[in-house]
């Protein structure tokens, strides 16, 4: 059985973000803006994901669109 997949896009600057925001982009493996990568869609990269949701685009199935404010 296949885990579900999400694709993480980093949208805008990691620059003047605080260190936990820097820290949850970096651990999902985003280093550059423009970049996408793809993760596993556990609780733990939701966690990460949640906390940088305002500099990222998320794709993927159960991906909720950042502009309805509501996160991932």
């Amino acid at each position: 059985m296949a885990d579900k997949q999400l694709k993480v896009t980093l949208v805008k600057s990691l620059a003047g973000q605080l260190k936990n925001i820097q820290a949850s982009a970096r651990g999902l493996g985003l280093r550059r803006m423009h970049q996408s990568v793809t993760v596993s869609d556990t609780p733990q990269n939701r966690g990460m994901i949640r906390a940088a949701v305002h500099l990222l685009k998320v794709e993927g199935d159960g991906a909720v669109n950042r502009a309805a404010g509501k996160g991932v």
